[in-house]
């Protein structure tokens, strides 16, 4: 079986999503008054991690369970049509270039997967117009059918989505040297070594470069 691996954020979709997520609650009907508090509670690991003194993943899962703690008191479907609201803001803004790869990995019958540090429900909103056969995303906690506000987040970023790619796989007999991978970060480095076929898109400087003298294939 061989996969086709898809990053989201500045992949699939063109954009990072945290700022279209904080841009949502600022100006949502019903919760926009959430959007201070967390602004006010974002800022101190957002200025440690400028001044270099809080690691850069530690800052996005520290902001990813702030952004949650906005949400409390909301109800699994409240939590999900906030998020479905959002992903029809995001679907014209989506890479036609990786969107035609997507299309042509289905047309072959590769199992396709969407590997993220976005929330799974926005993910899952975002994508159910295509044939995706796996979500891995930053899960959003649920308890008594509404959002758990007391539990930790595990954020998907870094060689956590490896580890993740590797157990949602286990006991399946992948064709790797055959698979692809879409990744735009440096720090999806390890997904993309995964693959016999890597593919940088937009990618940032650093991966790049190691793009350019891997030379991978580059949208």
């Amino acid at each position: 079986m061989r996969v086709a691996i898809f990053d989201f954020d500045g992949t699939l979709y063109k954009n990072e999503t945290f700022p279209v997520l904080m841009k949502h609650l600022k100006n949502h009907p019903r919760y926009h008054n959430r959007y201070k508090r967390f602004f006010r509670t974002i800022l101190p690991p957002y200025i440690g991690y400028k001044l270099k003194v809080y690691p850069e993943h530690k800052m996005r899962e520290r902001s990813m369970q702030i952004y949650l703690s906005a949400l409390h008191h909301l109800s699994t479907e409240e939590v999900y049509v906030f998020f479905r609201e959002l992903a029809e803001q995001m679907k014209n803004d989506y890479n036609p270039d990786v969107l035609a790869q997507l299309e042509h990995h289905v047309e072959m019958g590769d199992t396709i997967m969407i590997v993220s540090g976005a929330f799974t429900p926005l993910l899952e909103e975002a994508t159910k117009d295509y044939s995706i056969d796996k979500i891995i995303g930053t899960e959003v906690p649920f308890a008594d059918n509404k959002f758990d506000s007391s539990a930790s987040i595990y954020h998907i970023q870094g060689a956590r989505k490896k580890e993740k790619i590797q157990h949602a796989l286990e006991g399946v007999d992948i064709d790797w040297n055959n698979s692809y991978a879409y990744a735009d970060s440096y720090s999806d480095l390890s997904v993309l070594e995964l693959v016999g076929n890597p593919v940088a898109v937009q990618p940032e400087p650093r991966l790049k470069t190691v793009a350019e003298e891997r030379k991978w294939e580059t949208i």
